[in-house]
């Protein structure tokens, strides 16, 4: 029974008010720091491969379905970071609800979440940073700024976790992705750092990708052509492509762009007022970007056909196909990318050590990686073993094999936490909740089976990697996190 042994909530609240990390985030930079971790790869990459191999123009349907399952998860976890402000996110909403093996299975899975994320965005990165230079004139050799391997599991391959494994692989001819790589290290520094130092700059680099994004919906929709939209869910052609079962498929693959609001909840502990802010942060960013991506996506498929949307840079494909007159946007936008896509990989990278620093606080990671910098007093060592690992994903693998591995991961994430809420209102109603989900039990439930449908439509040999990653998880929790629990090696109360 000790596996599904709970940590107290009010022992949590102790924890959280320990100021072991400077508290130095307002309302203002928490919303920005959601809605620079939410815009990037979904508008700037991931829309258009959407676009193109599942969705169509339905894509917009795709995102709203989404951002739908993201609502219900959102509130959840508006409610938990209010009422328990602490840096461990749904490990600890976990850890507090449905016990010590869940809350590992759920920081294990963050941390394929947010560490896959960092690296797919830092290779989506990549592609807009060769881009703009070759605009300039600087040409960056592909074999220098492409992922080494490919990677395209046969399609008889089923649940055979050997041949998704070890089939499929090819050779590029590169060497290694180095742009993606320097992004990610360059991140890591500027985290390690400090946490307001590292919001300015995620502040700056927002309010200049929303001037972008705003000026491509502004110029670009005096070009958007209804033809390109007929039809807007296009035939289905069987294996989830396209019609409504792409649609499905469209949404989990693009929910991967909206794991930022999640991300939000990791900072808690460097809240000034963590029981106001977090539901204005979390929330607020889900807004602001949801609508913003039904915009661009409305745009993108009204300017181009989507079957020319499968690239790296779809945004800019679509200002070619607009005409010389939006000839002067293309730059700007690569400009916007780059930046946006910069805060995303800042954000992911904030959230990781987090999740890191509160297992090893448990006892259930080793306690290095539970070290605050006595300067800084940031997670380092944490921040250190993050960066390192990215910047390696990110040299070797293309984006599409991280991006749907994050998918299932958050979407994970997000069914725990829905769930959590509803365990913990029945088994400690009398907890003071700052923020409270409303029409329970109706609201979780319905985040619940919304994540469980996205899952669902996503590939099998996703699902195959998922349990792979989750048995090697367990086999490090049994090994070594089980024997050095905090909780369960306390005397009891």
């Amino acid at each position: 029974m000790s596996l599904f042994r709970r940590k107290p909530v009010r022992d949590l609240q102790i924890e959280a008010a320990s100021g072991q990390l400077r508290r130095a985030i307002g309302p203002g930079n928490l919303t920005a720091l959601g809605v620079g971790a939410i815009i990037g790869a979904g508008i700037f990459v991931l829309t258009g491969k959407a676009a193109a191999e599942y969705a169509g123009p339905a894509i917009v349907y795709s995102f709203l379905l989404a951002a739908l399952a993201c609502a219900f998860a959102g509130l959840c976890y508006a409610e938990f970071a209010a009422m328990i402000p602490i840096a461990g996110s749904a490990y600890t909403y976990g850890y507090a609800t449905l016990g010590e093996l869940m809350a590992w299975i759920i920081g294990w899975d963050l941390i394929l979440e947010y560490l896959f994320a960092s690296a797919a965005v830092a290779v989506g990165w990549s592609g807009y940073v060769v881009s703009l230079l070759r605009d300039f004139g600087i040409e960056i050799p592909a074999r220098w700024a492409s992922a080494p391997y490919e990677h395209v599991v046969p399609a008889d391959a089923g649940w055979n976790v050997w041949r998704i494994f070890t089939e499929g692989w090819t050779t590029t001819g590169a060497v290694l992705n180095v742009p993606a790589m320097l992004i990610v290290g360059l991140a890591t520094i500027l985290l390690i750092v400090g946490i307001r130092e590292s919001t300015r700059f995620n502040n700056l680099i927002v309010a200049i990708k929303l001037t972008v994004i705003l000026a491509f919906i502004g110029f670009g929709a005096a070009y958007v052509s209804a033809e390109n939209w007929q039809p807007f869910v296009p035939p289905a052609e069987g294996d989830g492509r396209y019609g409504w079962g792409g649609v499905v498929r469209g949404a989990g693959v693009i929910f991967f762009a909206y794991i930022g609001f999640d991300a939000v909840s990791t900072a808690a502990q460097e809240v000034r007022n963590p029981q106001r802010d977090m539901p204005i942060g979390i929330l607020g960013s889900l807004a602001i970007c949801t609508v913003l991506y039904v915009a661009v996506s409305l745009v993108l498929t009204g300017i181009v056909d989507y079957r020319q949307l499968g690239v790296p840079d779809p945004i800019a494909v679509g200002i070619d196909a607009a005409g010389a007159e939006l000839a002067w946007l293309r730059p700007v936008v690569k400009i916007g990318a780059v930046a946006g896509l910069s805060s995303v990989i800042l954000v992911m990278l904030l959230g990781q050590p987090r999740i890191f620093f509160t297992m090893a606080r448990d006892g259930l990671l080793p306690p290095v990686f539970g070290s605050v910098h006595p300067r800084y007093r940031t997670p380092w060592v944490a921040s250190i073993g993050t960066g390192a690992t990215a910047m390696s994903i990110a040299g070797l693998l293309p984006i599409g094999l991280l991006g749907e591995l994050v998918s299932i991961g958050t979407l994970f994430a997000f069914v725990i936490v829905c769930a959590g809420v509803l365990v913990l209102r029945y088994t400690d109603p009398e907890i003071p909740r700052p923020f409270r989900v409303p029409f329970v039990p109706v609201v979780p439930i319905l985040g619940v089976g919304f994540c469980l449908w996205l899952m669902i439509g996503l590939p099998v040999d996703t699902w195959a990697r998922l349990l792979v990653w989750m048995a090697l998880g367990l086999g490090i929790y049994f090994g070594y996190g089980r024997r050095h629990s905090k909780l369960r090696t306390a005397p009891p109360a």
